[in-house]
């Protein structure tokens, strides 16, 4: 045991660093850093790091050695949580707690306390704060003096308290040992070991949080009409290590990335479990058989959970490749910033890898040029809605560097002056962006609104469905007034409207809101802009449900074609037929319900006069009255009976014409 520890403890101190050689910064919040060094026969190799930092380098640690060794494994300063090493102490120290209340905790221990130089020892037996209201503070202590006298001291005037147990003095010193290096601790060790004792050279690299590196840009208009674009990257080194002369990439792109705990000490409380024969025995009671041929059967057993074993996280190291130097030599440009930058693809991302080395203190921060290159860009007007007369001063970037632009803020410069500034979002190379960097007061754009009538584009039968496709047209004029002497180009921001489609013009370009329009605005002149949309809806409605009028309506439709016209005004026909031969039976029920009347009546007239002698001849007019209405009534109801079956013919036909029209 004593040669283990004496080994560690010279491994410990025969442990170099190892420099750092290389930083990759992501917009991701981590870094993959790379160190790197040559060690002696038997030397290991010391990585100092943050405690912070402990799990993304025990997920993604990665160990290369040079020259035949093999790495024997690695070992690190652990972490106990604070809350666990405490708790194995018998008392415990609460923050802002009087003596009294800790000293209660060491019931039993011998303590000596001093008072005005009169020195009082013997056995704590209790200690009591107290802090009642508008009453001064009180701090007892009990303890049983030598002589077997259980005194009362108090401890507020008490010069101070010491304890005479040495286990219970350890156990307080090493308590307060252990909130100091809570508070302290911050700094680790991660120790290489090797099996070879000959010098080689070994690689270690890890993904560690950082600051996610920022970029900011410069567009340079030239009076030569010409545009420069000037980024320079903003990195921070907040690790405690010191970056000399190392190799800088910067990596636009944002990997999944996630904190796993695999520093802190993982403890799984267990089931408590204790045979059967550790129990004591107690009284057992039988039940009564009730059937003596029926078997218990005890359900089979659960199968056991199977056990998870923990997989390892597939880790790539990104190679210190270097990427060929750009081709094209760079043109003179208006700013004396050095970019000496190599661009890649890497798998799904874009690196700038600094060509030459870099040196950043700890706790600095730098800000590298990494792009200055010509661009195609012009300057624009934007409109983008009622709520602003003015327009936007605008530029149009088109990214033809071959290289991915992350996204930040731009200033812009014009002929040597400050211009503006906006935000650009990450510009892949052969896209392009559109960025507002000002107003300008001198064009003024309004606009209106008008609708046209609306006309009949379609119309379909099918099944009796009668289905018309009607247009409406909007036009929106936009006008504007350039009051400034140079010409300008406007792009004018026509929203996308649902259900709409623009007729003319034709937009340049559409987003994912918009249609954009272009307008030439002369130098002190007005021009205008009419954006001509149509909205299509369709109605359904039964053919069997319209009228008459509402079918002739139809037929008069230039959208309809001529056999679709016929069909429909064949529909009419028989639609007004049907109407007057309802008409008819409506006509012949009421002249025989008006006879029925009348019969009525003069049943009533007879019933009266055959009370009354010498009224006959008048009874039988009424009976000759009566018959030749019989009469009517039969005529009556065979009109209306022929009247219904000609109906029912021509619904039928009606409705076989309407099952069966397409057009």
């Amino acid at each position: 045991m004593r040669l283990w520890m004496l080994a560690a403890a010279c491994a410990t101190v025969w442990a170099a660093d190892l420099p750092v050689r290389q930083v990759i910064l992501y917009k991701n919040g981590v870094g993959h850093v790379e160190r790197a060094g040559t060690l002696a026969a038997g030397e290991s190799a010391r990585l100092d790091f943050k405690a912070s930092d402990m799990n993304d380098v025990l997920k993604s640690l990665m160990i290369v050695e040079k020259g035949g060794g093999k790495v024997a494994g690695v070992r690190y300063d652990s972490m106990e949580p604070l809350d666990r090493k405490l708790g194995e102490f018998p008392f415990r120290i609460e923050p802002q707690a009087p003596v009294a209340k800790i000293l209660d905790q060491f019931k039993g221990a011998r303590i000596e306390v001093n008072i005005g130089g009169q020195r009082t020892s013997g056995v704590l037996v209790s200690a009591r704060h107290s802090a009642a209201e508008r009453q001064p503070e009180r701090q007892e202590a009990a303890v049983l003096l030598d002589s077997g006298e259980l005194r009362t001291l108090e401890l507020g005037p008490a010069a101070g308290v010491r304890f005479l147990d040495p286990a219970a003095e350890r156990k307080f010193k090493e308590y307060l040992a252990i909130l100091a290096e809570s508070r302290a601790g911050e700094a680790r060790s991660v120790y290489i070991d090797s099996t070879d004792r000959s010098a080689r050279e070994i690689t270690a690299s890890y993904m560690a949080p950082m600051p996610a590196w920022k970029s900011s840009y410069r567009l340079i208009f030239t009076p030569a009409a010409e545009a420069l674009l000037e980024g320079w990257a903003i990195i921070d080194n907040t690790t405690a290590d010191d970056w000399t002369h190392i190799r800088l990439a910067l990596v636009s792109g944002r990997p999944v990335s996630f904190i796993s705990r695999l520093y802190e000490p993982k403890h799984v409380t267990r089931q408590v479990a204790s045979l059967p024969e550790d129990q004591a025995a107690g009284p057992q009671l039988f039940e009564g058989a009730v059937d003596e041929l029926r078997k218990a059967s005890a359900p089979p057993p659960e199968p056991a959970a199977a056990g998870v074993v923990g997989g390892v996280l597939p880790r790539r190291m990104m190679a210190a490749r270097t990427a060929p130097a750009e081709a094209a030599a760079r043109e003179q440009a208006p700013s004396t910033a050095a970019v000496t930058t190599e661009t890649r693809e890497v798998g799904e991302w874009f690196e700038y890898r600094f060509s030459q080395p870099v040196t950043v203190r700890r706790n600095e921060s730098a800000m590298l040029p990494f792009l200055q290159q010509k661009v195609s860009a012009r300057k624009l007007l934007i409109y983008s809605g009622d709520t602003q007369p003015h327009p936007t001063t605008a530029a149009e970037i088109v990214n033809h560097t071959g290289k991915t632009l992350d996204g930040g803020p731009i200033t812009v410069f014009d002929s040597g002056a400050y211009s503006g500034e906006a935000l650009m979002e990450t510009l892949k190379s052969g896209d392009k962006r559109l960025i507002g960097y000002g107003v300008e007061p001198g064009v003024r754009v309004t606009s209106k609104l008008d609708s046209k009538s609306q006309m009949v584009r379609e119309v379909r039968l099918n099944r009796g469905i009668l289905t018309t496709k009607t247009a409406r047209v909007d036009v929106k004029t936009y006008t504007a007034r350039n009051s400034t002497d140079k010409p300008r180009t406007l792009w004018i921001e026509h929203p996308i409207r649902q259900g709409f489609t623009v007729l003319s013009p034709k937009p340049v370009e559409t987003s994912g809101n918009h249609y954009r329009f272009e307008l030439k605005l002369p130098a002190s002149a007005t021009a205008s802009l009419s954006v001509e949309e149509e909205h299509v809806f369709e109605t359904t409605v039964s053919v069997s449900g319209l009228s008459v009028d509402a079918l002739l309506v139809h037929v008069q439709n230039k959208s309809i074609s001529e056999a679709g016209r016929k069909q429909l005004q064949k529909m009419a026909d028989l639609k007004r037929q049907i109407a007057s031969e309802d008409a008819e039976i409506r006509r012949l029920q009421n002249e025989i319900d008006q006879i029925g009347r009348d019969q009525q009546r003069i049943r009533e007239n007879i019933n009266s006069l055959n009370r009354v002698a010498g009224q006959q001849e008048q009874v039988q007019r009424y009976a000759k009255q009566l018959a030749e209405q019989e009469a009517r009534l039969a005529g009556l109801r065979d009109g209306q009976e022929a009247a219904r079956k000609k109906k029912q013919a021509l619904e039928s036909e009606l409705n076989r014409l309407i099952e069966t029209a397409v057009f």
